[in-house]
């Protein structure tokens, strides 16, 4: 995902250049920290759900594919991204499981779309991160959330990407997460040339998350759209 860069200033937009600065951001869609809180919690999403047979069963099957995804979140390894996504010549990748249905299909379609991202495939990883519920999960919902909106944001669906970075702020309701969502979700206004709707969520910030990594440098972006 790409990163807020915690300068002692932020950044600010060229009238000339203002719509390519926010984009050269997405252009490399790294999922990050997102993805490192995904591979923690649908490890364990598979463990909350052992009562169900045929659940256990499809999960331990792509245990393989969730080991070449962690391994290549950690390397950042396109190599181990395809692997995770279309398997190896003994274990199937995610992929294979797309089309199984119930809560095996959905995180199945979660990690075939994080998978397509880094592997710069965006149209493919839109598809998939839409097809996720994210409902299915409260914890995973605002980083499965966050992931889709970058994507949107590297396909230049500017507007659906900005709604999705507050919708997922709104879903975190922390200081990590929430404020660097808003903080996007801003920056996207801005280079539309939406300054209230970019004031409004950069003062959301500074009222409602006071302890965020971002919030040091958020009156710079507010006087900036001011």
């Amino acid at each position: 995902m790409a990163d807020i860069k915690n300068n002692n200033a932020a950044p600010a937009f060229g009238e000339q250049d203002k719509h390519e600065a926010l984009f050269l951001k997405y252009k490399n869609v790294i999922i990050g920290v997102l993805v490192a809180l995904l591979v923690c919690v649908c490890g364990g999403f598979f463990y909350k759900s052992y009562t169900d047979k045929q659940f256990a069963s499809a999960s331990t099957d792509m245990s393989k594919a969730q080991e070449y995804f962690s391994m290549a979140v950690m390397d950042d390894d396109a190599a181990l991204f395809a692997k995770a996504l279309n398997g190896d010549s003994i274990e199937a990748g995610f992929l294979a499981f797309v089309d199984k249905g119930g809560k095996v299909g959905n995180l199945a379609n979660l990690y075939t779309g994080l998978c397509y991202a880094h592997l710069g495939d965006m149209q493919q990883a839109a598809k998939y991160l839409d097809q996720f519920d994210a409902k299915s999960d409260e914890m995973i919902s605002p980083a499965a959330i966050g992931a889709l909106a970058d994507v949107k944001a590297n396909l230049n669906q500017l507007d659906e990407a900005a709604d999705l970075f507050v919708k997922a702020a709104e879903k975190a309701d922390n200081n990590t997460l929430s404020s660097q969502f808003l903080v996007k979700a801003g920056e996207i206004y801005e280079s539309q040339g939406k300054k209230e709707e970019a004031l409004k969520v950069y003062e959301q910030v500074k009222a409602k998350y006071p302890n965020s990594p971002v919030n040091r440098t958020i009156d710079a972006y507010i006087e900036r759209v001011k």
